[in-house]
Parts: C-alpha cells; sequence; structure tokens
C-alpha cells in the first residue's frame, strides 16, 4: 500500500508538470516586411499571379552540353557536398536536441567477492527526467529546428549560385572561343593584306610605310592569341573545379549567340523575395532561431524540476545477488535553481537578446540587398538587349566600311592609314559584339538567381 501511494504521488507530478508555460517572447515578423516596397523600380508588367519558383533552372538553358556541366556540378561540387554534410549534421543535432525532452534510462553493475566491501555486489536501472515546465528544452528544440531549416536554405543557396558559377563560366569561354575565331578571322585578313601590299612594295605602287604598318598589324593580331587562349585555360579550370573534376578540356555546346533563354521571368513583387530567395528565407530562419534562444535563456532563470528513480538488485553476498531480498527500487523528484549568480542570468538573457538582434539586423539587410540585385539584374538584362541592338548594327556598318576603304585604298584614292582605322574599328567592334552576347546571357541568369529561381 505504501509503495501504490509512492507511485501515485509521482505519476501525480507527472501529470501535472508537462501542462506548464512557456516564457520568452513570442516570435514576430519584423516591421520591414510589412513595408516592403510594391513593385521594382526597372520592372514592367509585374505579373503577381506567377512565380519564378515553377521556372527551373534546366527550362532557362538550351544547350544539352551546358546541362550536362550544371548536372555533373550538383552531382560533384565540393562546395555542395560540404552543405549536404552539413545538414546532415543539423538533421542529427535536432534529433539529439529532441531526445533532451524524454526520460534518460542508464544501467550500472558491480560485483566483489568480499562481504565487507564497501561497495555492494549490484545490477541497477536507473531513470533520470527533467520536466520542461518552462520551456527551455521546447525553446531550444525550435531554435534548433529552424537552424536545421536553415541549413537546408544554405544548401540551395550553395545549389543556386552552383548552377549559375558554371552557365556563367561557360558562357565567358563560348565568348573567349568567339573572340579567338574572330581573332584568327583578322589575323588572315591582315596576313591576306600583308602579301598584298609587299607585291606592291616590291612593285613600287606603295610605299614602305605601308609595308611596315600591315606588319604591325600582323604582329597584333598574332600577339592577341595566346592571350585568348590563356584566358580559356583559365576558364576550362574554373569549370572543372565547380563540376568536380581533374582540370582539363570542357566540352562545347552551342555559340553564345544561338543560346536561347527564357526572357519573360516572372518579376512579382518584392515581397515574394522572402519565399523564393533561399538565402532571405536562411536569414529569416536563423533570427527566429536566435529569438528562440531567448526563451532559453530566461527559462533558466526559473528552477528546474528533475525526478529520478531506480530499480534492481543490490546485495553485499554476490551469491543473494538474485535473491527476492536483494530488490531494492525508489524515486525522488526534486528542485534545483538559481539563487545569487550576481546578474549571471539577467546578463545571459541581455547577450541573447542582442544575438537575435544582430541576426534581426542581418536579415533586414539580406533582404534589402536582395532588392538591390533584381533591380540591377532587371536593368542589365534590359539594357544590355538594347546596347546589343545598337552594336550589331554598328558591326554590320564597320563590315560594309571595310569593304569600302580597303577598295579606295587599292585603287589608290587614300593611304593605308585610313584603312587600318577602319579595320580596327571592326575588331573592336566584332569583340564588343561577342561579349554583349554572352553579359545578355549573363544578365538572365543572374536575375534568374536575383529573383529565386526554382534551384530545387
Amino acid at each position: 500500500m505504501k509503495n501504490k501511494l509512492k507511485y501515485g504521488a509521482l505519476l501525480l507530478v507527472l501529470a501535472l508538470l508537462p501542462t506548464s508555460c512557456l516564457v520568452g517572447p513570442k516570435y514576430k515578423a519584423p516591421e520591414f516586411q510589412e513595408n516592403a516596397v510594391s513593385k521594382f523600380q526597372y520592372a514592367k508588367n509585374a505579373d503577381t499571379t506567377k512565380t519564378i519558383l515553377n521556372v527551373k533552372w534546366f527550362e532557362i538553358f538550351n544547350d544539352e552540353v551546358l546541362k550536362g556541366l550544371i548536372n555533373k556540378g550538383i552531382e560533384n561540387n565540393f562546395d555542395l557536398k560540404i552543405a549536404i554534410s552539413r545538414l546532415e549534421q543539423a538533421k542529427a543535432n535536432l534529433g539529439f536536441t529532441k531526445a533532451n525532452v524524454f526520460p534518460s534510462f542508464q544501467y550500472s553493475a558491480g560485483a566483489n567477492t568480499a562481504q565487507n566491501f564497501i561497495q555492494n555486489s549490484s545490477l541497477i536501472g536507473n531513470m533520470s527526467w527533467e520536466i520542461d515546465f518552462w520551456g527551455k528544452l521546447r525553446h531550444e528544440n525550435r531554435a534548433v529546428q529552424n537552424e536545421l531549416l536553415a541549413t537546408e536554405e544554405a544548401r540551395k543557396t550553395v545549389m543556386a549560385g552552383i548552377v549559375s558559377d558554371i552557365a556563367t563560366a561557360y558562357f565567358q569561354l563560348r565568348d573567349l572561343d568567339n573572340q579567338l575565331e574572330i581573332t584568327k578571322q583578322t589575323l588572315k585578313t591582315r596576313q591576306d593584306s600583308y602579301v598584298i601590299i609587299s607585291d606592291r612594295f616590291k612593285s613600287g605602287y606603295t610605299s614602305e610605310l605601308d609595308k611596315v604598318q600591315i606588319e604591325q598589324q600582323v604582329a597584333i593580331a598574332e600577339a592577341a592569341l595566346p592571350n585568348i587562349k590563356r584566358q580559356i585555360t583559365v576558364l576550362e579550370n574554373t569549370i572543372s573545379i565547380l563540376i568536380g573534376q581533374i582540370p582539363g578540356p570542357i566540352a562545347r555546346g552551342k555559340m553564345n549567340k544561338y543560346q536561347l533563354m527564357v526572357t519573360d521571368l516572372p518579376t512579382a513583387i518584392p515581397s515574394s523575395l522572402l519565399q523564393n530567395r533561399p538565402d532571405v528565407k536562411r536569414a529569416e530562419l536563423q533570427y527566429i532561431a536566435a529569438h528562440e534562444r531567448i526563451g532559453v535563456a530566461q527559462a533558466m532563470r526559473f528552477p528546474s524540476f528533475n525526478i529520478a528513480a531506480f530499480a534492481g538488485l543490490a546485495t553485499p553476498k554476490i551469491g543473494d545477488l538474485f535473491n527476492d531480498g536483494s530488490y531494492r527500487d525508489n524515486a525522488s523528484v526534486g528542485i534545483t535553481g538559481p539563487l545569487f549568480q550576481f546578474g549571471k542570468n539577467k546578463r545571459r538573457v541581455e547577450i541573447n537578446r542582442q544575438l537575435a538582434e544582430q541576426s534581426k539586423i542581418s536579415y533586414e539587410k539580406t533582404y534589402l540587398v536582395a532588392i538591390a540585385e533584381v533591380e540591377n539584374a532587371i536593368q542589365n538584362a534590359s539594357t544590355l538587349k538594347e546596347e546589343y541592338e545598337a552594336r550589331s548594327r554598328q558591326v554590320a556598318a564597320a563590315k560594309k566600311n571595310y569593304e569600302l576603304s580597303y577598295a579606295r585604298y587599292y585603287n589608290g584614292y587614300v593611304s593605308y592609314l585610313e584603312v587600318l582605322d577602319v579595320q580596327r574599328s571592326l575588331f573592336d567592334a566584332e569583340i564588343s559584339l561577342s561579349q554583349l552576347s554572352q553579359r545578355q546571357l549573363v544578365a538572365m541568369v543572374q536575375l534568374y538567381k536575383a529573383l529565386g529561381g526554382g534551384w530545387n
């Protein structure tokens, strides 16, 4: 009867303690979310019914070689592997923290042959349980859970960076390939001109100055080739590292001018970045986790309740260990709490408040940076398109100008200096057009990334 009363009282305590209060502030979204601007400055005809999440990364490229490189990067990139490992670590950490809410069970055993030995022979099972009366463990669980979600968003951020970095490097590589071809064609044209001018010089139809000038232009074109080849090697090695393979040649697909990308990306409204951008979501989750730890610190200012129990066998004689008289059991409820710690507990709460404030400020900054990146990307995509159209007209005019100028020189109407100026203008215009083609493609990738595209 005595044991029944003892365990009944213990069960009553167990029933009452979980109906506890939860100390600590409740999370509230920062005010800047509510005051976010309603549209992007440079976005036209924003469609709030669409979301960039519906446009997957492999849908914005039409180059199968590029898609293959990106898939290799997703499978093999070292930074992404580290991010995935951190995610698994965060999952394990959450499971570890959740276990603190439940009772802990242990066992112990010992044996000795001396009857008068101070330590009895024993086989004991123990149980200990800290009741989460003030919510300390629950706050910590919520904090770790939000850190897990933040780690997942960090993985998405790394993945977004890998996809955009590979695509950017690939478009730059194809631009250099095109510049190499332009330079080779220019060199061939100058070498052909050199043969003609040398023959004319030998025949007395042109001056030595023209011959020296064309020699100089041939040398300039020849010197440009090794420089471009060095840059190609650097980019190939960069892509190799991004896709996790030994540095070496990279396969080529379509030329930049034949690349087709989704240009009608739904820009929606800035507030959608809170749901789309993994870095913004990660910053908010880190803020929530820091906010929960204020509750942990506040709960530590109050008493903690602990339940302990043991049951097992203990006797001085090892031969009597399993007799009925060797059975022992006991249960207890304890309370511990801070008394005088000279402001230590109060300071702990203040420390966590300031950590949460720092996370909040970081969250606000991340959001503003995200809006700025979208504004820049929208403006770049729009203005580069206009610039590309103007440069295309410039190249067409420069080619015609070169043909007319060379004909005028060949017929003796102008000096070769005019031909050189026109030829340089044509070369520069073709290089600029090639670079603009690459920059247009990169701008679309950056816009897709800035809007928080579907990197899952």
